[in-house]
């Protein structure tokens, strides 16, 4: 008799699994913002120090770093930093409607090409963006946002 209640009991349980991977998925029309596929390996599930969390190479930086004053400005922003674990240069705002590539500029000069994403609401920039920018990862830095 126990048999019998068991197996009820696991069809019920993985039924409900359908509903909950059709609630992750974003509503029709929303889309999820795609790493590129030139980015960085992604950072190790053990990762904890923030040199394994920038899986970004001297090459990586030293290419995002020669960038040319060339663009479009799109407007300043304040930026937090964003989602450790997504590798790469990029920023995530309100700013852009279309991903594309960019580059942002502190005020005094520094600046880093980036892959611009567009983001519903706040501005958050890579944690690789942010280090080769010099910027404190706590700091929330004012800046300004170009388009290619």
């Amino acid at each position: 008799m126990t048999r019998f209640l068991f197996i009820p009991a696991i069809v019920v349980s993985l039924a409900g699994c359908a509903v909950l991977e059709q609630a992750a998925a974003p509503p029709t029309g929303e889309t999820v913002a795609e790493t590129p596929t030139n980015a960085p390996p992604p950072p190790p599930a053990n990762a904890r120090t923030v040199e394994d969390f920038d899986t970004t190479s001297a090459e990586d930086r030293a290419a995002a770093a020669t960038v040319s004053a060339d663009g479009r400005l799109l407007g300043s922003v304040v930026a937090s930093l964003g989602d450790p674990t997504r590798p790469g240069f990029w920023i995530e705002t309100p700013l852009v409607s279309e991903a594309g590539r960019g580059r942002v500029a502190l005020s005094g000069g520094k600046s880093v090409e980036v892959d611009l994403i567009p983001g519903a609401a706040g501005s958050r920039l890579s944690l690789a963006a942010l280090r080769l920018l010099e910027v404190p990862l706590t700091d929330l830095p004012t800046v300004q946002v170009y388009a290619f």
